[in-house]
């Protein structure tokens, strides 16, 4: 039975919502992290970024939860141990490795290596929980290591900054684990929804920071400079206002439309779109913080992505 033009029609919508918002997103996302850098240069730590990060964004998060769904702000005792390790490693670490990479190497690279983390998740699903996956696996894993490869330029004595590579697959592993303990959760029996998981784990990562570095001890002189991207010839921006716009538009908002958009396409569709944020950051890197790739760089990243893409596609 062939289904009706109208039936057609909504799952067409359906397809340009959910990868219309789904792209807002990743493009929010992408520009953070250039946001991101232009605070860290001006001499802010990460550690102290990404406790102001989470703590923000959890506050908004909260209020958002607390509106639409307040019975989500109930937590099961069972949920305790895995929410928290949600939190800390899965948000408070990927977040803090990303920041320490990208303030010692190039955006666009940074982010390619954590995209590696399905890769990740995809051995953890074969090996670990002897899971049947394709073939494609084993390719997509080649072509990673060689685009990395081609990204590092080992032929010229690597060219990255080492502690940079270490933190970026760092965050790489940690995402990893973000995606496996999100994907435990769901299967725990817990009725948790994405926005509230979410919430949670902003949490679980807010307390972490409040824990290892006590707000009563937080620098917020470090906060009241002015940023100068581009060696001081772009246009200047409080810190502060820099800051609320991580913690708003690249944090609180794209999370929330991540959200909405997978009420209308599968996760694996998600992931499609969110393959550009690499490419994407790296063009605002480029024209905001005159990072420069070169035509090899920028042709293994590309091959990467293309690693992840098969191997996410082969459980």
């Amino acid at each position: 039975m062939n289904p009706s033009p109208l039936a057609t029609a909504n799952d067409r919508r359906r397809l340009v919502i959910g990868y219309t918002v789904y792209l807002a997103a990743a493009c929010l996302f992408a520009l953070n992290g250039t946001v991101v850098k232009t605070i860290l240069l001006s001499g802010v730590s990460a550690a102290r970024l990404s406790e102001i990060r989470a703590t923000g964004a959890l506050v908004i998060l909260f209020v958002i939860v607390l509106i639409a769904r307040p019975r989500a702000l109930r937590i099961q005792r069972g949920e305790w141990g895995l929410l928290l390790a949600y939190g800390v490693i899965g948000v408070a670490m990927t977040q803090f490795l990303f920041f320490v990479a990208i303030e010692r190497m190039p955006i666009g690279i940074a982010l390619v290596i954590e995209f590696t983390a399905p890769i990740f998740v995809v051995l953890y699903a074969r090996f670990g929980q002897k899971q049947l996956v394709r073939g494609a696996v084993w390719l997509g894993l080649a072509l990673a290591l060689v685009g990395l490869a081609l990204i590092a330029q080992i032929w010229k004595g690597f060219v990255l900054n080492g502690l940079g590579v270490l933190a970026a697959f760092g965050a790489a592993m940690a995402l990893a684990l973000f995606y496996i303990m999100a994907e435990k959760q769901r299967r725990s029996g817990y009725e948790r929804d994405a926005l509230s998981l979410t919430m949670w784990g902003m949490a679980g990562a807010a307390a972490f920071w409040a824990i290892v570095q006590p707000w009563w001890t937080f620098p917020w002189a470090d906060f009241a400079g002015i940023s100068e991207p581009l060696a001081g010839s772009g246009p200047q921006l409080p810190l502060s206002t820099l800051t609320t716009w991580m913690v708003v538009m690249g944090t609180a908002l794209p999370f929330t439309l991540i959200i909405i958009s997978l009420g209308y396409i599968s996760a694996a569709q998600a992931s499609i779109v969110g393959m550009l944020e690499p490419v994407i950051a790296s063009i605002i890197a480029w024209i905001v913080l005159a990072e420069l790739l070169t035509p090899v760089q920028i042709i293994g990243g590309l091959v990467v992505l293309t690693g992840v893409y098969l191997a996410e596609r082969s459980r």
